[in-house]
Formats: C-alpha cells, structure tokens, sequence
C-alpha cells in the first residue's frame, strides 16, 4: 500500500478504524473520515503509532448531502489521485422499537446515510478515481438484504429500523453492480458483508450480541483492496467467499427505478438549499 491514498468513510470507529489503522500501518496515505474531531484525532494518532503517513483528517456529516458534496471538495483539495475508496460509514438497526427518522434533507435516515450518501460521493469522486492506475471502490454493505418497495421506498407506512437498513443494503449493492459495469476497465467495484454481528457500536445498540470481530469483517474487506480479488469487479462477495445477492440486486428494471429515485432525491435536496 505504499503510496496509495485511501478513503475510508466512517473511519472513527468499529470496522472503518480498524481498516483506517491496518491500511495506514502497511503505508496508505489513509483520509480518515468522521463526524466527530476528537474521534479523528485519536485514529490519526494510531495510524502514526503503527508508522503510516501522517493522515488527513476529513469532518462531515453524511446525513447531509450538503455536507457529502463538501467533503468530496475536502478530499480534491487534498490529493490529486484516489486508489481505494471505501464506502463504509453506516446506520444500524438502531435500538429495538425506535421511531423512523428523517435526515437532514428529509429521507429516510438509513436509505440517506447507508446508500444515498456513498452514491453521490463516489459519483463525485470518480475524477479522482480515474487518475489512478487501479483504484477500487469497496461497498460495505449486509447480507441481511430487503427488497425494496418502489410504492413506498422511504417507509412512510409500517415502519422498523431492521427493514429499513436492509433496504439500504440492497440499495448500495444495486448501484454498486450498475456503477461495476460504467467503469469496467477502469475501476473495480465490489460489494461484501464482511462478518456477522461484529463487534461495534452499532450491534450494540440494536441489543445482539456480537458473533464476530472487526478483526474478521476487516480481513474480508483487506481482500477486495488488496488482494486477488480487488482485481475482480461487480461481484458480492460474503466474507471471504463471493456469493448471491437478493434477487432484486439483478434486476436491471428495479436497478433502473433505484438510479432514478437516487437522483430524484439529490436533486430535491439540492433545490432546497
């Protein structure tokens, strides 16, 4: 990884820190990215600990298109070139019984962080992306996958946070299989759930146990940045196995009907600034 740059969203913590510090540590230039200043701080100080390149340090909300659009102008006006971005950073289950909410541009909260926020950044990112010889885009989504319902996308009506971040999941590897075929030949694009119930805050909140380690779900996801596999494209890939989506994933009309509601969306939120 020696002077590749990498961007990890959600690299403050849980699976994102833990790839942020191993990346760093095998010499990525790694662009940490967070919410929360001290946060960031403290996995900056662990990459410098383990010998990386000093990183940079990227704040913004992804619950804000607004925010997602300034931080793709952080990230250009910091390199010239991406190598590997991994779109990472997530909403849970959240606790058991919560009540829907909305993001700041009024989608659903998990379609707008899960799926909405790493579409329109890797769009924007796709300049720098191409200046490099053999960048990857790794998707960090969930086996746990819902179908989604055209009718009522942003769960207006009977509503659970399970459904709705599984919807979002699916949503992620759906446009991560269009995006695979845009760019076949000159980015590879995966998809994967790296480990079951790791052992993160988000898995604590929803109430589960945890099954696995971020140890784990970062060995998966390290194959598709650095191994052979980071060589294949448009595939899905179960840990360390490649394996089959939900059905509506192959669907170009439901593929189809997801793009043009992702750009509706963006849109909207745009003309209300």
């Amino acid at each position: 990884m020696n002077g590749e740059t990498v961007l990890i969203t959600g690299s403050t913590d849980g699976l994102g820190r833990h790839l942020a510090v191993r990346l760093g540590g095998a010499g990525a230039r790694v662009l940490v990215h967070g919410r929360d200043g001290r946060r960031a701080g403290l996995v900056r100080s662990q990459i410098l600990a383990a010998g990386g390149p000093d990183p940079v340090v990227l704040l913004a909300d992804l619950a804000e298109l607004g925010q997602v659009d300034r931080l793709a102008d952080d990230v250009a006006r910091h390199v010239d070139r991406l190598d590997v971005l991994v779109n990472n950073a997530g909403v849970g289950f959240g606790r058991p019984g919560a009540a829907r909410r909305l993001s700041a541009d009024g989608v659903e909260l998990r379609f707008a962080v899960n799926h909405l926020a790493g579409y329109r950044l890797t769009r924007l990112l796709l300049p720098l992306l191409r200046s490099s010889t053999a960048a990857r885009i790794v998707n960090v989504a969930s086996a746990g996958q819902h179908p989604i319902d055209f009718a009522d996308p942003m769960l207006e009506r009977h509503y659970d946070g399970v459904t709705a971040y599984r919807r979002s999941k699916l949503a992620q590897i759906m446009s991560g299989f269009d995006l695979a075929d845009e760019l076949r030949g000159e980015v590879t694009v995966n998809s994967l759930h790296p480990a079951s119930f790791m052992d993160t805050t988000m898995v604590h909140e929803a109430g589960t146990a945890p099954r696995s380690t971020v140890t784990q779900g970062s060995d998966a996801t390290l194959r598709l940045i650095t191994g052979a596999a980071s060589r294949l494209t448009g595939r899905y890939f179960n840990g360390e196995r490649e394996d089959r989506a939900n059905d509506q994933a192959y669907d170009p009309h439901a593929r189809r009907r997801l793009q043009q509601l992702s750009d509706e969306l963006i849109a909207a939120a745009h003309t209300r600034r």
